[in-house]
């Protein structure tokens, strides 16, 4: 089992397959995707040589995300030989849904275990604003498919913003009597190319739990391999929501993930001041020498993102790695 010099157990992978994306989100990439390195992804061959491995130390959950994973024509593939590892228990994705309708049934068949979805709003215009693209009528229907499989665990992504999501709350609440989908609202986080953004917009979800709280909110337990979600159930909705909220006290008490970037590098934290290069030991189907490197390097993971001090280590934005 992978564990660090605080006791934390490790899981969660977070394995970024591509770091392009196709959105314009005003939080992550508003000028668009920028290509700024070697875009000499994973192959399939390496990615499955990471699971094995990670899958070796201990890991029983995968989490597929880019950029946008589904730019890449091989997602399906790749679903299909994350499940295929034994000791793999959860294959999940996270997906603006560009073309969700189209996609999830091969996704679904490949074996994916769990799906989210990034809505930040549900008004068309106001999602356009944020997005740059008007696709929400194309990713609702989409989510309305993935209800459609029992089987298939369904979140909603959605970032609070001050001048664009924060007075929404009622809106999602009327949606969520009726949809039986999990939705989790994640506080903006500072990364290398937001700052201004980040001072206008950020604010924080503890005021939004309070609230719940009041209201006959009542908190869920977490799994071992649960995100770090705080989520809360109630019985007259059929939906559940969950707080993501990075500037919390104690927040990575409770980590349990590690992340791999499209590039191979593992990163300790989403906020690392470094990937450590793992692409050396991915060119032979052996995984000893990568799980001993993995172990070895598990050393030097810190007990906090030290995001108040606003360090934000190499994420330039969130696409980077899949937040």
């Amino acid at each position: 089992m992978l564990t660090d010099n605080f006791g934390r157990r490790f899981y969660y992978l977070r394995l970024s397959i591509t770091d392009v994306c196709n959105f314009r989100c005003n939080y992550c990439l508003p000028d668009g995707y920028q290509c700024d390195n070697d875009r000499d992804f994973l192959s399939l061959e390496e990615i499955i040589r990471v699971v094995r491995a990670f899958a070796k130390l201990g890991t029983e959950k995968i989490r597929i995300t880019g950029g946008e994973p589904s730019l890449r024509k091989d997602l399906p593939e790749i679903i299909a030989a994350c499940k295929a590892v034994p000791g793999i228990k959860q294959v999940a994705i996270t997906t603006n849904g560009y073309k969700l309708p189209q996609m999830l049934p091969s996704w679904v068949d490949a074996g994916l275990d769990a799906l989210n979805v990034s809505i930040d709003s549900l008004d068309p215009k106001q999602f356009h604003r944020i997005t740059g693209h008007d696709k929400l009528a194309t990713i609702l229907e989409g989510l309305a498919m993935a209800q459609q499989y029992p089987k298939l665990k369904v979140k909603v992504n959605a970032v609070l913003m001050r001048h664009f999501t924060s007075g929404a709350m009622n809106q999602y609440l009327q949606w969520l009597k009726h949809t039986p989908v999990t939705l989790r609202l994640i506080e903006l986080m500072q990364t290398g190319d937001n700052v201004r953004f980040f001072e206008e917009q950020h604010v924080g979800g503890e005021q939004i739990k309070q609230s719940l709280l009041s209201d006959g909110w009542l908190p869920e337990i977490r799994s071992k391999t649960a995100g770090p979600a705080q989520e809360f159930f109630h019985s007259d909705f059929q939906g559940k929501i969950g707080l993501i909220m990075p500037y919390s006290k104690d927040f990575c008490a409770s980590c349990n993930r590690l992340r791999i970037s499209a590039l191979g590098k593992l990163h300790l934290c989403l906020f690392a001041e470094q990937g450590l290069d793992l692409r050396q030991y991915l060119q032979s189907d052996d995984t000893q020498p990568l799980t001993e490197a993995i172990a070895a390097l598990m050393t030097d993971k810190k007990a906090t993102h030290f995001l108040h001090d606003k360090l934000t280590g190499a994420t330039k934005h969130l696409a980077m790695l899949g937040g």
